[in-house]
C-alpha cells in the first residue's frame, strides 16, 4: 500500500491545555481505503489529536495536508467540508430535536423550506442502508446512549465524509452489533473512504484495523505498524509502558446474605412506554451478578430505579430488608448503595465543578467533612487528595474541574467517590466503557476486592468478555424483562437471549 495516496498526514502536530501537554510532536498518516487503529491509555492524547484533525482544536505548532494538499481548520464546519468528519465519544446532540433535525443542523441545505417527512425518509434509507435503525422522528431525550451514538453516525454518512474518526464506536453494541459495523467499516474502505478508528479494545483493533499508531503521555510509541505484524501483549505493552495481565484471579467463594431483593418491578421509560416488565432477582453478598443485554433494553431504568432516580409503577426494591421503592437518592446513599452510571459526564458528575467537590458529593454531609452546617474545605481538599494519589487520578491539582478530565480519570474520580464509602451495594453501569486495557485491568481489579469485602455487585456491562471474567452468573435483559439467567458461561445462549431468542429459564 506504499503507493496508495494518503489521505491525512498530520506532521510535529503540538497541543497544550492548562498544564498539560497533550501532544508533543505528533506524526500521523491515514492511506486512502484504510483502517487505522489509534491506541493509547487515556489522557494520551488520542482524542485531542483528532479533534485537532476534526477542526475542534487548533494545534499550537504542526501542519495538515489532505490528499497532498495543505490544510487549516478553523471549525469543524472546515473539516466536513475537506471531507472530514469525527463521532466524538461524548454526543454533540440537542436533547429537545429529532433525529432527522439532529442530522440536519449546520449544513447549507434546505436552506428555506423544510419537508421533514421527505428528509425522515432519507434518514431512514441511510440507518437501513448500514444497519442502524433508529425513528428519525424521535427525539434525542428519548433515545438511550447506543441509539444516541447511531445518530452521530448518522450525521457523518449523510454529509458523505471521505474520512471518518471514531472515537470508541463499538462501547454500545452487541457482539452481533459490533459484526455488522465491522462488515460496514469494510464497505465503506473499500469504496476508497478512510476511517480513523480510536478504540481500547485490542482484540477489535486487530480484528478490524490495517495499520496501529499508539500514543503514550502525547508521544507516538508504536507509528502505523501492520496488525498482521504485531500482537496483542504488544500492543498492550505500548499503550501502557508494561506488561498488562489479562487473565484475573477471581478467589472462588460462597454468597452470603441476600442484600438486594428485586420482586416484580414495573417502570415507565422517557417516551412513557413500559420500561421494566415484572423484573424480579436477587444479588447476595460477595457476589456479582452480571446484567447483559443490548443498549435501551431497560437497564438504564433499572439502575436509575434500584437507585432512586426513576419511580416505579410497581413491585418491592429492598436493600437488607429495607424498602427502597420510590424513595429518594439520599435515602439510597444513607443504606450505602453506591452507583457507578454509564453517563459519568452528566449523571456521575457535575463537570463544571472541581474534583473535589465532585469526590465529596456523598460525603460533605458527614464529619470530619461536616462542622454543622458549614463545610471543612480544607479537610474536603485534603480527603480529595488522598483520593486522588489512591485512585491514580490525573489531572495537576484537586481543584482542576471535572470537565477537563479524561474520560478514563474522570471514571476513576466516581469510582473513588463511590467506593470509598465501603458501599454493601453497588451498582455499576459500564464501569470499564471507554477506558483502555491498563484503566480497565484497575477497575476490574476494584470490582473484584469489593467482592471479596463482602459487597454485593449489581455489574451492568456490553462487553461479553468482561462480564464472563467477572460475573458469579449472568442476567440477560431484553425489552424490559428479565429474559433468561446464564451460570455456565455459555456465549452462545447468552447472544441468543440478547436478541430475544431463548425461553426465560435459567440454564445451568
Amino acid at each position: 500500500m506504499s503507493d496508495v495516496l494518503n489521505a491525512v498526514e498530520m506532521r510535529g502536530i503540538v497541543k497544550r491545555f492548562p498544564g498539560v501537554l497533550a501532544n508533543d510532536r505528533v506524526d500521523f498518516d491515514l492511506r486512502a481505503g484504510e483502517i487505522h487503529a489509534l491506541l493509547g491509555e487515556n489522557g494520551a492524547g488520542k482524542s485531542t489529536l483528532m479533534s485537532v484533525l476534526a477542526g475542534l482544536y487548533r494545534a499550537e505548532e504542526g501542519t495538515i495536508a489532505v490528499r497532498g494538499k495543505p490544510a487549516s481548520f478553523h471549525s469543524p464546519r472546515d473539516a466536513n467540508a475537506r471531507g472530514i468528519g469525527m463521532i466524538h465519544q461524548h454526543f454533540s446532540l440537542i436533547p429537545s430535536q429529532t433525529v432527522t433535525e439532529n442530522v440536519l443542523l449546520g449544513l447549507d441545505e434546505p436552506r428555506f423550506f423544510l419537508r421533514l417527512p421527505d428528509y425522515d425518509r432519507r434518514v431512514a434509507e441511510i440507518g437501513q442502508r448500514f444497519g442502524m435503525n433508529v425513528a428519525p422522528t424521535a427525539k434525542i431525550w428519548q433515545l438511550s446512549v447506543g441509539e444516541q451514538q447511531r445518530v452521530e453516525i448518522l450525521k457523518m454518512l449523510y454529509r458523505g465524509v471521505e474520512v471518518l474518526i471514531m472515537d470508541e464506536p463499538t462501547a454500545v453494541l452487541a457482539p452481533q452489533e459490533i459484526d455488522g459495523l465491522f462488515e460496514t467499516l469494510r464497505a465503506m474502505v473499500a469504496s476508497g473512504k478512510s476511517i480513523v478508528f480510536i478504540s481500547h479494545k485490542l482484540n477489535e483493533v486487530m480484528r478490524v484495523a490495517d495499520r496501529v499508531t499508539v500514543l503514550r503521555q502525547g508521544k507516538v510509541t508504536a507509528a502505523g505498524i501492520a496488525t498482521a505484524e504485531t500482537s496483542i501483549p504488544e500492543l498492550a505493552r505500548l499503550m501502557v509502558g508494561r506488561s498488562v495481565i489479562f487473565d484475573l484471579e477471581k478467589k472462588p467463594q460462597q454468597p452470603g446474605e441476600v442484600v438486594l431483593s428485586v420482586e416484580a418491578v414495573c417502570a415507565t421509560g422517557a417516551k412513557g412506554l413500559p420500561a421494566l416488565k415484572d423484573v424480579s432477582f436477587q444479588v447476595r453478598a460477595g457476589e456479582i451478578v452480571g446484567l447483559a443485554g443490548v443498549a435501551g433494553n431497560g437497564q438504564s431504568e433499572l439502575a436509575e430505579v434500584l437507585t432512586g432516580l426513576r419511580r416505579c409503577t410497581s413491585g418491592h426494591i429492598r436493600v437488607h430488608g429495607d424498602e427502597l421503592a420510590n424513595h429518594s437518592p439520599l435515602d439510597a446513599i444513607r443504606r450505602r448503595v453506591a452507583h457507578v452510571p454509564e453517563d459519568r459526564t452528566h449523571v456521575g458528575s457535575a463537570p463544571n465543578l472541581s474534583i473535589t467537590d465532585n469526590v465529596i458529593m456523598k460525603s460533605y454531609r458527614q464529619a470530619p467533612l461536616a462542622n454543622g452546617w458549614s463545610l471543612n474545605y480544607a479537610r474536603a481538599r485534603q480527603r480529595a487528595q488522598e483520593l486522588k494519589e489512591a485512585y491514580a487520578i490525573l489531572a495537576p491539582t484537586v481543584d482542576t474541574e471535572a470537565r477537563l478530565l479524561s474520560g478514563g480519570n474522570l471514571q476513576r474520580a466516581i469510582l473513588s467517590r463511590e467506593l470509598s464509602q465501603e458501599p454493601s451495594l453497588l451498582i455499576a453501569m459500564q464501569p470499564t466503557r471507554g477506558l483502555d486495557v491498563g484503566a480497565i485491568e484497575g477497575v476490574q481489579r476494584l470490582l473484584l476486592a469489593q467482592r471479596e469485602a463482602g459487597a454485593a455487585i449489581l455489574l451492568a456491562s456490553e462487553e461479553l468478555e468482561e462480564l464472563l471474567a467477572l460475573a458469579d452468573r449472568i442476567l440477560v435483559m431484553y425489552e424490559g424483562e428479565i429474559a433468561g439467567e446464564v451460570i455456565d458461561g455459555n456465549t452462545e445462549r447468552i447472544g441468543l437471549l440478547m436478541t430475544g431468542g431463548g425461553k426465560a429459564h435459567p440454564t445451568q
